[in-house]
């Protein structure tokens, strides 16, 4: 699984307008419809700690889980500027370890799509049955089968602010489904000169009825498979289908 290097410095500035509020809305109203009233929750592919720090001032236990040092670095920063109290902890979500189960484990942003290997999404839905409370809630984000083929594709994306610039070459393998984004971004230094790096990623696409299966065979049950944060039921046009799903003990 890949990890942000220094693309995590201007993460942040790249994804404001990435709708956290309308996510974390949606997870309220879902944990709400399931009668969940959580003290803890657990995010898998935590980032820079946009969704971490909004069920941390709702007054829940937090713990963010992320394989890039340089993304927890950035969430650690915004803790505490917010004097919000996280654990933040620099694990792979194949594998993760918690001192003891949560009620509630969620995965925003396309995370679980990093695990590149049936084998290895299915050891995650592992870890979450073993680390989440019987009648706890895992809620997660896949990107969907047809964004990568139609959407993303075989496109280049370019995106700049004051700061930064990024270009982004996607190449998506329909034989394998894999899919590779390789970024080249300019960040501006002290003296105003712009140093280029260059990050590779690869995420892979799953069919919701492959994703279904392994769920089922970790033991968690399927309760609502919707399309993007919402209460509309998964189309072939869903660009990211949103799980709820609950460990039945």
């Amino acid at each position: 699984m890949e990890s942000y290097n220094q693309f995590a410095s201007v993460y942040d500035l790249f994804m404001e307008d990435t709708p956290y509020e309308k996510w974390f809305s949606y997870i309220e109203a879902s944990l709400n419809k399931y009668n969940l009233s959580p003290k803890s929750v657990c995010e898998l592919g935590c980032g820079t700690g946009q969704m971490t720090t909004l069920f941390a001032k709702k007054g829940l236990e937090v713990i963010g889980i992320d394989l890039s040092a340089e993304m927890l670095m950035m969430a650690q920063d915004h803790a505490f500027e917010d004097e919000l109290e996280i654990l933040y902890l620099l694990q792979d979500m194949a594998s993760f370890e918690l001192g003891e189960p949560v009620d509630f484990i969620c995965s925003c942003c396309d995370s679980m799509n990093y695990l590149l290997e049936e084998e290895e999404l299915l050891q995650s839905f592992l870890r979450v049955k073993r680390f989440l409370k019987p009648s706890g809630l895992f809620i997660f984000d896949m990107n969907t089968q047809y964004k990568y083929k139609e959407v993303l594709g075989n496109q280049i994306f370019a995106d700049q602010t004051e700061e930064a610039a990024y270009i982004w070459t996607n190449y998506y393998d329909e034989e394998e489904e894999i899919n590779e984004y390789e970024v080249s971004f300019f960040i501006q230094d002290e003296d105003g000169k712009y140093d280029r790096s260059i990050e590779n990623h690869y995420q892979r696409a799953y069919s919701m009825e492959q994703v279904k299966a392994l769920l089922e065979k970790a033991g968690l049950e399927v309760l609502e498979v919707n399309d993007n944060y919402s209460n509309k039921p998964l189309v072939e046009l869903s660009e990211r289908a949103t799980f709820i799903v609950r460990n039945n003990g």
